[in-house]
């Protein structure tokens, strides 16, 4: 950190790597924030040339953390690509095993990643603000509730898809197996304990931040508040769904701004590029890039956990929408635009998984033994379309008459919140840094929950390459004096 300068780098408690770069002007109020990737990945390059088919265990390779949610949009992009529509078994199967997913997705985010901020304190000390503190400060008791927890749901992850981490199960028409009586009673058991530890995280919630006067005031605040439009998939009825339906789009006050098939996405979503980051920015198409700013004439739009429960009506289960509701009461009615209160609505949506994956385990489907369609016709081009954890997740593929990928077009989950981010980021940093502030590692800390809420996989997000890989290189002597330092920047914007 220099008196105009800070930086926080690398950030933690997220998937990939990223920076934070703060510049100050004379008065010591911040000027300028940036929230830089380093990082290429580059997968939809990777993609072309490999056969349709490869896709599903191909892009699942993407992120370990997620790999289910980029398995389950390549598959429904290959039903699409094939014009084949699953039988019913096999929806049910997909989104069964999706729930379980997010359900131990979201326990990961609370538990290890975004908890330690409210469990141990925003200006705890850095070394105890981590799982360690925060399983030292509750307790082996609910430490071991949380281990189950994220066991079960991989134990499952495995039975279901083949594999605890990179399914390979998911195919064109279908799914590649099903499953027996024998396991779908372990599903339905295992599912059981699940709600009643989402119950209790849910409980845990209420006593440790809205318990807190100091939290709610901080999850309230200016701060954290961005006044965007808000995207998720919702069913027939508007309700949240992971899996399958329309993607709604409402406004900063709640009015419905669009509302469309995933593989009509192009029409309402467009990219913008900035010449210092990896990523791109997404931003509704039909208002236009209006920069890093909120507001109804602002085309940037949030794809989180709050923002699906802001887009759709309700839940589609009885115990999640009574905490959806609860929600929006306590935090004064509907959208809510309180960045911090993702938090909350991530663990609604945990109540949410854990009902509908009992819900499908005992539908009589679920054991069919009719859980694929073979393709007969030549693939062309599909759009495939989930709900990742951290947002809208798009996979489109086209193809060559043989079924080669000729291209390959990915809006990740992450991808879409990037601006948002960034705006998070600054307004945090404008709010927290200013002149006779004392810059501190907690205060540091605040400005990262900006991002973190967003729960973001950067490694997963990296798409572009505007220009040169930058790189800084510092020669130090053997009693640490920086001798020489020499770096490479990125190419600026024609």
């Amino acid at each position: 950190m220099t008196a105009r300068h800070v930086t926080i780098d690398p950030i933690t408690r997220l998937e990939g790597h990223g920076k934070i770069d703060i510049f100050l002007d004379e008065a010591g109020d911040v000027a300028e924030t940036f929230l830089q990737i380093p990082e290429l990945r580059g997968f939809e390059r990777f993609c072309v040339g490999r056969q349709a088919e490869d896709m599903p265990n191909l892009t699942s390779r993407i992120c370990g953390v997620c790999p289910e949610a980029h398995h389950m949009a390549a598959t429904k992009a290959l039903d699409a690509l094939f014009h084949v529509e699953p039988p019913p078994t096999a929806r049910k199967l997909r989104e069964m095993f999706y729930c379980i997913f997010y359900a131990t997705d979201h326990t990961t985010h609370f538990y290890a990643l975004g908890g330690p901020d409210f469990v141990m304190g925003p200006d705890a000390p850095k070394e105890e603000r981590n799982i360690l503190g925060v399983i030292k400060k509750v307790g082996m008791e609910i430490a071991g509730k949380v281990i189950k927890m994220r066991a079960d749901g991989h134990s499952l992850i495995k039975m279901i898809g083949g594999r605890a981490v990179h399914p390979n199960w998911g195919v064109p028409g279908g799914v590649s197996r099903g499953i027996t009586e024998e396991q779908r009673r372990e599903i339905e058991r295992l599912g059981r304990d699940a709600v009643e530890f989402a119950k209790f995280s849910l409980q845990l919630f209420n006593q440790i931040v809205l318990g807190n006067e100091d939290y709610v005031k901080l999850v309230t605040s200016e701060a954290y508040t961005h006044r965007t439009y808000n995207m998720g998939t919702v069913d027939a009825e508007n309700r949240v769904n992971f899996y399958d339906g329309m993607i709604r789009v409402v406004g900063p006050d709640g009015a419905e701004h669009a509302k469309y098939r995933a593989r009509d996405y192009r029409e309402y979503i467009a990219e913008h590029v900035e010449p210092w980051s990896y990523l791109k920015f997404p931003f509704l198409k039909k208002i236009g890039w209006k920069g890093f700013v909120d507001g109804v004439d602002s085309g940037l739009y949030k794809a989180t956990p709050l923002s699906r429960l802001n887009a759709a009506d309700g839940m589609a289960t009885p115990l999640a929408q009574a905490e959806c509701e609860r929600m929006y009461e306590v935090l004064g009615g509907k959208p809510v635009n309180h960045t911090l209160a993702t938090h909350w609505a991530r663990l609604v949506e945990l109540l949410y998984a854990a009902e509908r994956w009992v819900e499908l385990a005992t539908d009589p489907q679920i054991t069919g033994k009719e859980y694929r369609v073979l393709p007969t016709e030549k693939p062309d081009e599909g759009v495939g379309c989930v709900e990742a954890p951290r947002g809208t997740l798009t996979h489109h593929y086209w193809t060559d008459d043989r079924g080669i990928l000729t291209r390959v077009n990915l809006i990740v989950g992450t991808t879409n919140n990037y601006a948002p981010i960034q705006l998070s980021v600054k307004t945090a940093a404008r709010s927290l840094i200013h002149k006779g502030a004392s810059v501190s590692e907690a205060l540091l800390n605040k400005i990262e929950m900006a991002f973190r809420a967003y729960d973001p996989c950067f490694g997963c997000a990296t798409h572009c390459l505007p220009g040169t890989m930058p790189m800084t290189v510092t020669i130090r002597s053997a009693d640490g004096e920086v001798i020489q330092q020499l770096s490479r920047g990125q190419r600026p914007a024609k």
